[in-house]
């Protein structure tokens, strides 16, 4: 499984606009893009204005999908003028244990 975690740094005059974008997105991916397997929007504890995107897929060519899909193309239309990021923090294949 193919995983990717990134954040971003919001105003909070444009808090609500943003998680209502993430959910947006992750909700009709979910829907439409058979490869998405997660999509979480995770609040920092510490900075309630930075949020993450916790998403896993079942390879990485479905996020390549999913990053030419309509659904991110309109997350970002949604939120360029305001948000920083994404800064990416992990991005690569789960390793499972055949033992476990």
């Amino acid at each position: 499984m193919y995983h990717i975690a990134v954040y971003f740094d919001v105003p909070q005059r444009h808090r609500d606009e943003f998680i209502a974008a993430a959910l947006e997105d992750g909700r009709n991916s979910a829907a439409d893009e058979p490869g998405t397997r997660r999509f979480e929007l995770i609040e920092d504890a510490d900075r309630p204005n930075r949020f993450f995107l916790n998403e896993a897929y079942d390879d990485a060519e479905a996020f390549d999908v999913h990053a030419k899909g309509p659904h991110f193309e309109r997350f970002f239309s949604l939120i360029e003028d305001y948000a920083q990021g994404p800064t990416w923090l992990i991005k690569g294949t789960r390793i499972d244990d055949p033992a476990a």
